[in-house]
């Protein structure tokens, strides 16, 4: 069967941070999987963590900066040739200092993020964001 296996599925938790119009943006490094792609911070969820928590604990770790996630943007599977991957969006807002992130990070203003330049399972979140959907700037 082709079917992907879902239970193979990696489950990733990505930080949407938006501060000022402007989105926190990395390069992916030369000996990650797609290299030189542009990504959002986040990353694999550990053991029995949510992608909720991912997220801010990826952050950190990433850029040097403390974000609270707010909602759930979307949610998404993708297979890339090299893994299948459970995809969790979450819009997050900077708490503290929006200093220079670290490790290469910078704050992308909407007009920069291109398509070409991040991986294709982007393509979705990407498309909302241009739209400036009021779903981002819904603030609870």
């Amino acid at each position: 069967s082709l079917r992907v296996n879902a239970e193979r599925a990696v489950r990733v938790g990505i930080a949407i941070v938006e501060h000022q119009g402007r989105y926190l943006v990395g390069t992916r490094p030369a000996d990650a999987d797609l290299p030189g792609k542009l990504e959002f911070p986040g990353g694999k969820c550990e053991v029995g963590e949510s992608p909720e928590h991912a997220v801010t604990r990826e952050c950190l770790e990433e850029t040097g900066l403390v974000v609270e996630p707010i909602r759930l943007l979307q949610q998404r599977e993708f297979a890339y040739e090299h893994a299948t991957v459970e995809l969790h969006f979450w819009l997050c807002c900077l708490l503290g200092d929006p200093s220079e992130p670290e490790n290469g990070f910078r704050w992308f203003a909407c007009d920069e993020l291109e398509r070409e330049r991040f991986p294709e399972a982007n393509d979705e979140i990407l498309a909302l964001i241009r739209s400036k959907s009021p779903f981002l700037d819904d603030r609870e």
